[in-house]
């Protein structure tokens, strides 16, 4: 697995799963209970993964699903 993207912000990284499983990528969302057991004092990043494979074309879809927010 590979991390793809770390953040606080749960709507971006939900925003970000949803866009994978549209193009039929599989991804993990890691640190999610850990980030809720700390509080809400955001010390902990949670992660989403991907697997190695799909690493590329995980980037290249979050990178065009973001470019089509912008316009």
């Amino acid at each position: 697995m590979k991390e793809l993207l770390r953040s606080n912000n749960l709507v971006k990284l939900s925003w970000a799963q949803s866009m994978l499983q549209q193009s039929g990528i599989e991804s993990v969302w890691l640190d999610r209970h850990t980030s809720v057991m700390e509080g809400s004092i955001s010390a902990i990043e949670q992660r989403l993964v991907v697997a190695e494979e799909d690493y590329e074309a995980a980037k290249r879809c979050l990178q065009r699903a973001e470019r089509e927010l912008e316009h």
